[in-house]
This record gives C-alpha cells, sequence and structure tokens, in this order.
C-alpha cells in the first residue's frame, strides 16, 4: 500500500492577488486637487499679507499730485507701521500716512460695512487707492512749533529758522498763504511737497482743530517706494 499522501498542486496566484488593487478615481480629481491646494496657498497667503500690512509694513497707493516729485501718482510706498509704535515720535521732514477723519474730513456716517471692509482690504495690499480719509504729508511743524510764512527770502520759518526745503516742485514757492502758528502739543503741521497742488493744513486754518493732525491718528512713516521698480529706493526726511 502506497503510504505516500497525494502531492496536491497548488493552482498558480490570479493576477493581482495580494497586491492592493488600484483605488477608483473620479475624471479629473487630480485637477481638483491641485486647484484647491492652490486656493487654499492663496488664502493662505492673503491672510499673512493682511496682518503684515495692519501690523507692520502697508503698501499705500498715491493717489494725486501732492508729494511730487518726491511721490508720484500711482508709486506704492512702504508704511512703516513700527516707526512710532515704541515711544518714538514724527519728526520734522517725515513724510507721515495718518487717518485725517476730524481734522482734514469731517466725520461720516459708516458706508456699506461689506463694500468697506473690501475696499479696505484691497487699500491694504496697495490694489485700490486708499481711503478717502488718508493722506500722506511732509511734516513741517510738530507739537510746541512756532511755525511763520513766510520771511523776507519767502521761506518758511521754525522757530525762528527758515527751512531749507529741497524737496519742493520745481518752481512752487514755498507757500502763497501767509500764516503763523504755534502747534499745539500732540499734533503735528503738515504740508505737501508740491504746495500749489497739495490741500494741506493751511487749508484748514479756520476749521474745528486748525489743520493739525493728533499724532495718534498717525497710521504710520512712509519710508520707501515699492512700485515701480524704476522708483525702487527710500524716500528720507528732509529736515530735521
Amino acid at each position: 500500500m502506497d503510504t505516500e499522501a497525494p502531492h496536491t498542486q497548488r493552482g498558480h496566484s490570479s493576477p493581482g492577488e495580494g497586491e492592493e488593487r488600484p483605488r477608483f478615481a473620479f475624471p479629473g480629481a487630480r485637477a481638483f486637487l491641485t486647484w484647491r491646494r492652490a486656493g487654499l496657498l492663496g488664502v493662505v497667503c492673503t491672510v499673512f499679507l493682511l496682518l503684515l500690512s495692519n501690523f507692520v509694513v502697508q503698501p499705500f497707493l498715491i493717489p494725486s499730485r501732492s508729494m511730487e516729485p518726491t511721490l508720484e501718482v500711482g508709486d506704492r510706498v512702504l508704511v512703516n507701521k513700527l516707526a512710532y509704535r515704541f515711544g518714538d515720535q514724527p519728526r520734522r521732514g517725515d513724510l507721515v500716512v495718518f487717518d485725517g477723519t476730524g481734522s482734514f474730513v469731517r466725520e461720516r456716517p459708516a458706508d456699506n460695512p461689506i463694500g468697506t471692509a473690501l475696499h479696505g482690504a484691497a487699500s491694504a495690499l496697495g490694489l485700490a487707492e486708499p481711503s478717502d480719509t488718508d493722506f500722506v504729508k511732509r511734516v513741517v511743524g510738530v507739537g510746541g512749533d512756532d511755525v511763520v510764512c513766510c520771511d523776507a527770502g519767502g521761506r518758511i520759518k521754525v522757530n525762528g529758522v527758515a527751512l531749507e526745503e529741497p524737496y519742493l516742485f520745481p518752481g512752487d514757492e514755498p507757500s502763497k498763504v501767509p500764516f503763523r502758528i504755534v502747534v499745539p502739543l500732540g499734533t503735528l503741521w503738515v504740508m505737501g511737497d508740491h504746495r500749489s497742488q497739495s490741500r494741506d493744513s493751511r487749508d484748514h486754518l479756520g476749521e474745528p482743530g486748525g489743520g493739525m493732525v493728533p499724532v495718534e491718528k498717525v497710521i504710520g512713516r512712509a519710508d520707501w517706494i515699492g512700485w515701480p521698480v524704476s522708483r525702487w529706493g527710500s524716500v528720507g526726511g528732509g529736515h530735521g
């Protein structure tokens, strides 16, 4: 009697047995994931830029000729929001961006909140003109200064010293409007570099506040031109 167990031949494994089968994929799923990642990355970048512009550096689109030749229409300046954050105060010659509500413009009722928020986000990224209440001007007088226009040579005097203003638009006089003011403490007297095209502290002498800008309304100091590339560079103060 044959005691050897009958040989049982194992069948060959079927193709793909033991291997992970490919998952079913919807048509265009890969493209969807790519667009989803791109959209998420865009949102993250936008949020980062908004946080940066709100607390550190904000682009500011120049909408008028009032600061020529220092700043031209269409320039995007980078506003340093940390310049006065840790105890420093605006100095004569600084270019400051400020909220003119209550000094350069009257208080106005709030606009559509959604539209205001969208415009605010666009202007914070330098994609839209700034709010109607935001201005950029040069500091001519700080709290306690005696500012006079003009001396026998047609120059503005601060505390008895005539200002040299090389930043003035060629052909412009320092001011065609005579004035003498003492800047209250905690405020600024500001003027544009293109004096004949600038509505500044001179134009609000007879209004509440007398054209003085409260220091607390200063958003930051315009330190650099970031765009266009041909105008990259710093915009330093003109006098001390």
